[in-house]
This record gives C-alpha cells, structure tokens and sequence, in this order.
C-alpha cells in the first residue's frame, strides 16, 4: 500500500510527461494508420499538444520535489513547460505549409512523432534537479533535434547541418559528461541540492570543483549558443528545415536556459541567500564568468550579423546576440534578473517565430531565403511586409513594442545591481543590430523595379496565423502586468 501511495504521488507530480509519452507512442500509430494522409499526425500532435498544456496548468506545483530528487514540479519549471507547448504547437502548424517537408522523401509524419520526442526532453529539462537526470534529458532532446536539423536529407545543406550538429553536439555532451563525474567524485552525489549542502562546508580541490563547473557550463551553453561554442549555430539554422531552425532558436535555448538557470541557483546559491540577491557557495564568481561570456556572445553576435545576406544566417547570429542579452539577467544573480529572461523569453518565442514563419513563406513562393530577394515585398504584399516589419522593429527593442517590453525588464535588473558598464555594452548592441534588421525593412520598401513587381498572395489561413503572432507583439503593452506577475511568480519560486 504503501508503494502504490508514492507511486500515485510521483505521477501526480509527473502527469504531463506521462501525457508526452502516451502521446509519442499513439502518434507513432496514428502516423502507421494514416500513412498517406500524415496531416493527420500533425493534426492528432496539435490536440495533443494542447490537451498537455491544460494538464500542465493544473498540475499541482507548490514546491514539490519527486523521483528521488531527480525531478522537481515547481512554477519555475511550469513556465518554461508552457513556452515550449506554444513553440510545439507553433512549430507543428508552420509544418502544414512546409514546402522542404511536403517534398522530403521522408514522410513528414516522422517529423511530428519527433517532435514530440524532443519535447518530452524539453520537460524533463525544465524539472531536472539531477545531474545525470540533466544529462539524460539533454541527450533525450539533442538526438530527436539532430534527426529533425537533417530531416530533408536529400538536400546537402541539411545533411552537412546534421553531421555538424552532431560533432559539435557530441563534444558539448563529453564535455558535460565529463564535468558531472569529477564533481560526482568531489561531492559523492549527483542531487543538486545535496551538492549545494556540501559545498557550503567544501574543503576540498577548488581548482577541481571550478574545472567541474566549468565542463558542466559548456554542455550547456553549447545549446544556448554562447560564444564560444555557437560555432554550430549558423550553419545548422541555414541548412535545417525553417521549421527546425525556429525550433532551435527558441525553444531549445529555453529549454537550456531553465537548466542554466536552476543548476546556479539550486547548486551554488547559499541557503542563507535572500529571495532578492543570491550569494554563491564558492569562491568562484558565477557573474564574473557570465559577464564576459555575454559581452562576447552579444557583440560577436551582432557585428557577424551585419555582413549576412541570408535571411537564416542572420536571424541565427542574431539569436547568438539574444543569448548575450539573456545571460545579462543571469549574471546579476537576482530574482529581478531571472524575471527579466523569463519575460524576454515571452516576446522572443512571439518575434523570433513569427520571422522564421515569413522566411519559410516567401522560401515556399520564390524558392530564396536571400535578403535581395525580399526587394519590393511591401508592394508584392503589404500585409505580409508590414508583419516583417512588426517583428524586425520589435527585435531591435524599439517601443512600443514587445521587444521593448523584453530589453527593459532585462536591462533594468542589470543597472541596479551595478553593472552600469555592462548595460551599457547591451544598450550598444541593441543599435548596432538597428543596421541589420534595418536591412530588411529597406529592402522590402526602398528596393525593387516598382514598374514589373507583381503581386503575391499567401493564403488566408497563413495570414491568419501570422498575425496571431505579430498582434500579441504590438497590443501586449496595452496590458501586460497579469503576464508580469505570472513571470515574477515563477521566477521567485525555483525550488532549491
């Protein structure tokens, strides 16, 4: 009796990943059943999706640790489970109108039940407070994402995309890996609470515990692509499935963030700390890493950005220079800083989805992801140039936009903990990518032979769609204080 309570306790804390996992195993025969109608897969994945989202937001999450300590069920985690439910179904409706996968040998109905894999990853991530549940949820996610970056493998560029991610994927793994077992070795545990206690009386190697956590760092911000291992970044998003690269743009990096994020603070944040201020348990300073790390990630980022002509190549150096932004709201080890990123995550999921949804259109009408070619756009279709617009002004951070919105609750927990210089730098960023993102909007307005530019046409429905992303990004200054205090919330309540 006894067993069968636990066990019911451990599922009630576990229920939307369970839900995943039905789900995985029902699409696969669902996907066998409609072999040759796959549509019905996506369709099954979008009701599936949804119907996880409405378990995530009534499972019960106090402050509950389950699993023997390897999964957490907290608001925290509940929020990032939520932000990668609405890139899924995103992600799942931009495959209806994929012309890379509606003319790939393999049938898209795959690509969905990965999908769905992957995503199952995503959740143990947000809720991981293991270390070796960490690097299994990571592997979990990465070998579902490296199969979906190759997806249409009979085009080269996705096929060298693939065996990229792999390799780089793979060092980033060994790396983590490697890092987990030496301070496995030093603490005798692989809980990050546990780990946490005995640090705060650690009298052991220093040098061995700063190398462990370093090794650990990298693993994960080779999927945040932070400099210096974003080298994978731009040749994966422009070889990938459009698809995929929005994918990896946000969801993954959210994904990578939450475990970021909770093995600082549930590792090596003093129990001592304050709920406003965090305070390490080591003498090794966490933000002195972070801060360099962003300045490099945000500036590299950038200034790449400004030669790129392909439409992915710089919306992935941009989402290089977003991470520099992001890491910013971590180094001050603050609550304000954490609410920040969350809430950038927010506008970055509505901006950076609803440039790669009008990539993959334009891509499917005129076979191109060049930048030159979106000549004249504003003329072939104002209502399509005009969503770009939304979301290239928004990404440069310009009000009243979500953008905006995001940069400001970034930046603004960044000066009150005195990095004044630091905030400066993102502030310089911030102009700096005006110039490429610029580039777009003149290109859809100023260039063109306006006399033999013809008209083009996208479809209701995915115009639709569209502006359900670019909507949100302009009104959600109007009122976003209920979203504001739900981001505050989670933020606050990461269990240690």
């Amino acid at each position: 009796m006894e067993f069968n309570y636990i066990l019911i306790d451990w599922i009630t804390y576990f229920i939307p990943e369970v839900a995943l996992i039905i789900m995985l195993v029902a699409a696969i025969f669902v996907d066998v059943i409609f072999k040759k109608r796959p549509i019905v897969t996506g369709y099954f994945s979008v009701i599936g999706f949804i119907i996880v989202g409405v378990l995530t937001c009534y499972q019960v999450t106090g402050a509950e640790i389950t699993f023997s300590g390897s999964l957490v069920a907290d608001p925290f985690a509940k929020f990032f489970k939520m932000l990668i439910l609405v890139g899924s179904i995103i992600a799942t409706f931009m495959t209806f109108n994929s012309r890379e996968l509606r003319e790939s040998k393999n049938s898209i109905g795959e690509f969905y039940i990965l999908l769905i894999g992957m995503t199952i990853g995503m959740f143990l991530l947000a809720s991981a407070s293991n270390l070796l549940m960490i690097y299994l949820a990571f592997e979990t996610m990465s070998i579902c994402s490296y199969i979906l970056a190759g997806y249409t493998k009979e085009v080269k560029r996705a096929s060298e995309a693939s065996l990229k991610y792999v390799i780089y994927g793979s060092l980033s793994s060994g790396l983590m890996i490697y890092g987990i077992s030496i301070l496995f070795g030093l603490t005798g545990t692989f809980n990050l609470n546990e780990i946490n206690v005995i640090l705060q009386n650690f009298t052991g190697n220093e040098l061995a515990l700063i190398t462990s956590g370093l090794l650990i760092f990298a693993g994960i911000a080779y999927k945040i692509s932070a400099v210096p291992f974003h080298f994978w970044t731009p040749d994966v998003y422009e070889g990938s499935p459009v698809v995929t690269t929005a994918l990896l743009s946000v969801v993954s990096k959210a994904a990578g963030f939450a475990v970021l994020i909770r093995f600082l603070k549930a590792g090596f944040i003093s129990d001592a700390t304050s709920n406003e201020v965090w305070t390490t348990v080591s003498s090794f300073d966490w933000s002195y890493l972070i801060a360099i790390i962003a300045v490099i990630t945000m500036t590299l980022g950038n200034l790449i950005a400004l030669w790129q002509e392909s439409m992915k190549r710089m919306l992935a150096y941009s989402s290089i220079a977003h991470c520099g932004y992001m890491l910013m709201g971590v180094m001050v080890m603050t609550t304000a800083g954490i609410t920040g990123v969350l809430f950038y995550f927010i506008a970055y999921l509505l901006m950076n989805f609803g440039a790669f949804l009008i990539v993959q259109l334009i891509a499917n009408k005129i076979g191109s992801e060049d930048m030159n070619d979106y000549a004249g756009l504003g003329y072939k279709n104002p209502f399509i140039a005009a969503a770009m617009t939304i979301f290239m002004l928004s990404l440069m951070g310009m009000p009243p936009l979500v953008g905006f919105l995001g940069k400001f609750y970034l930046f603004t927990p960044v000066i009150e903990a005195g990095y004044v210089g630091i905030a400066v730098i993102g502030i310089l960023n911030s102009v700096v990518s005006v110039f490429y993102y610029a580039k777009v909007i003149r290109n859809m307005y100023l260039r063109g032979d306006l006399e033999t530019t013809e008209k083009i046409s996208f479809g209701k429905p995915n115009m639709i769609f569209l502006y359900c992303l670019a909507i949100p990004v302009v009104l959600l200054i109007i009122n976003f204080e209920p979203l504001l205090e739900w981001v505050k919330n989670s933020a606050e309540m990461i269990i240690r």
